[in-house]
């Protein structure tokens, strides 16, 4: 359970993929102007994320790390097939993408009009990907953590996407100055935002080094020692 908790907290805020390894930035930056608009696409990332990355766990175990085919009969146990990864991450991402685009055009067309090319973008999108592949390189153990990751990274560029959607609706009415308006100001802040997420860098480790054990110290005549003494857990000072 605390594995669980561990790797969720963890992936929203100390590796969030836009703060920590800016992924995403491109729907993150054009589709932050209105935080209903970035609710719908970040709504939409987590439901990808949540599927793809879970669905790739099982290509990567079953299929594409090597001597994963070994299921199949002991003849196949020396193929590899990692050289595969991308183009079969790639077409279960482009997949679930497409679903996507087909549920909100039919149950909500005017998000569909407004999120325009990027929701089918989402497909292209390196913070999409970058769940998977993060997935595969950190050697995730089971099914549950990997729908865990792609859960807890969703969400965590979900959040990103909505605190920048909701600042930038209320610094249109501030003054800022002429050269740093639009994405100037928007860099600005997302840069921000990015050193005060490394604040959560020590939420995780505190309590895994133990407290240091104080040696008693006692002041002797070294004569007047007898050699009982000598199994004692004292530090001897003369």
């Amino acid at each position: 359970m605390m594995e669980h908790l561990e790797l969720f907290f963890k992936s929203i805020f100390i590796d969030n993929m836009v703060f920590a390894v800016f992924l995403g930035m491109c729907s993150y930056l054009a589709v932050s102007k209105k935080v209903a608009t970035a609710v719908g696409l970040g709504a939409a990332v987590i439901f990808v994320l949540a599927i793809t990355v879970p669905l790739n766990w099982l290509l990567d175990q079953y299929i594409l790390q090597p001597g994963a085919l070994s299921w199949l009969g002991s003849e196949y146990a020396d193929y590899d097939l990692s050289f595969l990864s991308f183009i079969m991450f790639i077409a279960t991402i482009a997949t679930m993408v497409q679903l996507v685009e087909i549920v909100v055009e039919k149950f909500s067309p005017s998000l569909y009009n407004s999120l325009g090319i990027f929701l089918p973008l989402i497909a292209v999108n390196c913070a999409i990907l970058g769940g998977s592949l993060f997935m595969q390189s950190r050697e995730i153990e089971t099914l549950g953590l990997a729908f865990n990751y792609g859960i807890s990274s969703g969400i965590g560029w979900f959040l990103a996407i909505l605190a920048i959607a909701a600042i930038r609706e209320k610094i249109r009415y501030s003054n800022v100055p002429a050269p740093l308006r639009g994405l100037g100001i928007t860099f600005i802040i997302t840069g921000l935002m990015g050193i005060g997420f490394l604040s959560f860098g020590g939420m995780l480790t505190g309590g895994d080094e133990e407290a240091p054990k104080k040696e008693k110290t006692v002041k002797v005549d070294t004569k007047t020692v007898e050699s009982k003494d000598l199994a004692n857990n004292t530090k001897i000072v003369e």
